[in-house]
């Protein structure tokens, strides 16, 4: 019988190999590369390559990624979004008045958002990690915590234990680890569902996004490279289910009534899958010894696309708090110094969350007296070029002056 091999004990352990988890570890590596960093992932080593899906990063993260050395790999796939017009109709009705157009820039050159594959924003991110000696393992869930003074011990899913000063949990939105730690959420679901989907079209979209508040949700229509859009499609959860297992045919006619034709003919490109929709803030960040982030700490609604956004500032938060924390030769663990990053993050989310909550129940409905007061709303801010300014800004990531060194891309 062969004796147990010791633990392996890092700085650093991230749990969940997502865009945010890999940032957070880019990023302190890049920062304090002493630190013995390293992430592990629930699912197998290759499936993130078969993400078809795209996000809108704003121009702070865009900011960030730069910094951290992967937005050069990145660009090549990257659409930017130069002008975004948001309508409010029925699927019946024949005209869709535009109540609200963004045609602003973060700053000179600078669109408010690029549209990135997934897999590209992952790739690059992975390379990264790869080139700063960042391990990755795959195929290793938490299984079992073990939380000391100086160190918290993790069993993997295989056998194999862990020892980190800091773990840091990115794991999504059903977390383990935020249940193992105890810490509670606040949920609630909305009944919705958001069908995510690419379609190609006959003429270029000229970098231009549109969402259409529709009575059952917002229809979001995002800009990718070449004549093509990605979908964010909110339907009810049973109609959504319903569509989803419709043939194609079917799909596509409900899509053109959604879509219009100012495209010209569509197809279908890739798959289609429905994500059930809702609001979850987690209650605490942080522990002795871990720190939640991205949807781990919190989901929301996409319709303002500011979910990966969030965990963008999480990550750039957290990072740089450990890595002051470091340089003062401070127990990066600690709750005193961990209590930091969750005053930094806590109100800048639970702001968004109920944003997003407050603009899903005021636009997915058709209520005659609130489609009316939305229309003259929307309206009042498209003639209002200081409040304009200042949603553009929201949208960018501009308009935090306490934001965190890297999303105004500088060194940590």
């Amino acid at each position: 019988m062969t004796d147990k091999a010791p633990p392996q004990v890092l700085d650093i352990l991230v749990a969940g190999a997502g865009y945010v988890g890999l940032t957070v570890a880019v990023a302190i590596a890049q920062a304090a590369p002493q630190m013995r960093v390293a992430v592990v992932d629930a699912a197998p080593g290759e499936v993130w390559r078969r993400d078809e899906r795209a996000s809108a990063i704003a121009a702070a993260a865009v900011r960030m990624l730069e910094e951290l050395g992967v937005w050069p790999q990145i660009a090549r796939e990257a659409q930017p979004i130069t002008e975004m017009i948001v309508t409010d109709s029925r699927r019946s009705d024949p005209v869709r008045p535009t109540f609200l157009t963004f045609g602003d820039t973060a700053a000179p050159g600078e669109p408010f958002a690029h549209m990135v594959p997934n897999v590209a924003l992952n790739g690059a991110l992975r390379e990264r990690a790869q080139a700063l000696g960042i391990e990755i393992r795959g195929a290793s869930a938490v299984s079992a915590l073990d939380i000391g003074p100086g160190d918290v011990e993790v069993t993997l899913s295989g056998g194999d234990t862990l020892r980190a000063r800091l773990l840091v949990a990115c794991d999504g939105l059903h977390s383990r680890i935020r249940a193992m730690a105890g810490i509670r959420t606040v949920s609630m679901d909305y009944g919705q569902s958001g069908i995510v989907t690419t379609v190609r079209h006959e003429r270029p979209h000229h970098g231009r996004a549109e969402e259409h508040f529709l009575p059952s949700g917002p229809f979001a229509i995002l800009p990718l490279t070449g004549n093509r859009s990605s979908l964010v499609w909110t339907e009810s959860t049973r109609e959504a289910e319903r569509l989803v297992a419709a043939d194609d045919m079917l799909f596509e006619l409900e899509l053109e009534q959604r879509f219009g034709h100012k495209l010209g003919a569509l197809s279908l490109e890739g798959g289609r899958r429905a994500f059930p929709l809702g609001l979850t803030l987690a209650r605490d960040f942080v522990r002795p010894r871990i720190a939640l982030a991205g949807d781990s700490a919190h989901g929301i609604h996409p319709i303002a696309g500011q979910g990966l956004n969030l965990g963008f500032k999480d990550a750039a938060a957290l990072a740089e708090t450990v890595v002051e924390a470091a340089r003062l030769g401070l127990d990066i663990g600690s709750i005193d110094v961990l209590e930091g990053y969750q005053r930094w993050r806590r109100f800048d989310t639970v702001r968004m969350g109920l944003t997003t909550d407050v603009l899903n129940r005021l636009f997915s409905n058709d209520n005659p007296l609130l489609r009316a007061a939305r229309g003259f709303g929307l309206s009042l801010v498209d003639r209002a070029p200081m409040l304009k300014g200042y949603f553009i800004g929201e949208a960018a990531g501009r308009g935090d002056t306490g934001a965190p060194r890297l999303l105004r891309g500088e060194p940590i």
